[in-house]
């Protein structure tokens, strides 16, 4: 069976450091690995429109963001397809199918949809669009048949939920959909990269990003307002690296090499943190460590994006393709799905034949 790996993100802003660590760098990993037969990196935008449905403008504005994240980290369309949800519009068509295979009471015990509503404050009042989003998600894996789906920890209810009705779409009609698997970042640290305030989530709305497309100067003043430890209040007192978001963000990227570079007085973040808990060690030092760090990884992503920049019609011209071969992919599965269904009804020549034969006199 082929390898095909899908995933995607919502444009409802530009990418941040989250989204870098805790799916993009791996998405050009899995990329340039030559595992994969098909790499396919969606633009949800129909997705994001469920709770954005009265600006649609905000989505609009928003895709090239995107785009230009995706391309300036290394994500290459001569070997990964990207494209935009809504221009595929068989994926309506699977949601619809499947809305059959799932209860209202499933739906509201998927974790994920519940953490998700209770974010966003809508209680009874939510769109009937979002409350199904599990159900889309399952349309947009198995209509480009992926085996494989890069997830954080958080998306696990949802690739269980499409798992379900894979199941059961197999069971009631014929073996026709792929069951997917979830792959994790192996990393722990890059699961969720809390905002700069400390806060579990990084969140555009609360302003603790750190946004790929941001300037040096930009990235800098938020590494040194981060986060860390309250109680370390004079440089002699003991720090506590739990909870510090300073020590998160390092074991996220901090790498050997970096203390070379930027610390020889430390050789890995081991005794960073030993002398860190022991007292003696200032926050603004670690600050500065790990903004060397950061910036070291962004620099080259920053020129990149500034390359594509220069030719914004290029970049749609890439996401027109990316989504004309995406859809194919769609519609030859979607045969399948209403072969299986028995309603390929002008296709099926032998119900034709039987029912000619039926009125003939």
């Amino acid at each position: 069976m082929s390898k095909i790996i899908l995933t995607g993100d919502r444009p409802t802003g530009r990418l941040h450091l989250g989204h870098y660590v805790g799916s993009l760098k791996r998405r050009v990993e899995l990329q340039n690995s030559g595992e994969y037969e098909k790499i396919l990196i969606m633009i949800a935008d129909a997705q994001a429109l469920t709770d954005n449905f009265d600006n649609p403008e905000k989505i609009r504005q928003n895709i090239i963001e995107v785009a230009l994240d995706y391309l300036s980290v290394g994500l290459d369309p001569s070997i990964s397809t990207l494209f935009i949800q809504s221009q595929i519009p068989e994926l309506t068509e699977f949601t619809f199918y499947y809305m059959n295979l799932v209860t209202m009471a499933r739906l509201h015990r998927n974790p994920t949809v519940k953490a998700e509503i209770q974010l966003r404050n809508f209680e009874s009042n939510i769109p009937a669009g979002f409350f199904c989003y599990p159900i889309s998600q399952a349309a947009d894996i198995t209509a480009f048949k992926a085996t494989t789906v890069p997830v954080g920890e958080d998306q696990l209810p949802m690739i269980e939920q499409t798992r379900e009705i894979v199941r059961k779409f197999n069971s009631i009609y014929s073996k026709t959909l792929i069951e997917p698997e979830a792959l994790l970042p192996k990393n722990n640290a890059c699961m969720r990269l809390p905002g700069t305030d400390g806060k579990a989530k990084m969140s555009k709305s609360l302003g603790n990003c750190i946004y790929l497309a941001d300037t040096p100067e930009e990235t800098k003043q938020k590494i040194m307002s981060m986060y860390t430890d309250p109680l370390h209040i004079q440089v002699s007192d003991p720090g506590h690296i739990e909870g510090n978001t300073v020590f998160t963000y390092l074991d996220a990227f901090c790498q050997n090499t970096h203390f070379e570079q930027f610390l020889p007085e430390y050789n890995n973040l081991e005794e960073l943190k030993e002398h860190y808990t022991k007292g003696g060690l200032g926050d603004v030092k670690i600050k500065k460590f790990l903004n060397y760090i950061i910036q070291s990884e962004l620099e080259p992503i920053r020129a990149k994006r500034k390359e594509y920049e220069k030719d914004i019609p290029a970049v749609y011209d890439i996401l027109k393709a990316g989504s004309e071969n995406a859809r194919t992919l769609a519609i030859e599965t979607l045969d399948e799905v209403k072969q299986a269904m028995k309603i390929n009804y002008f296709d099926d020549i032998s119900l034709i034949q039987a029912h000619k034969t039926k009125y003939e006199f």
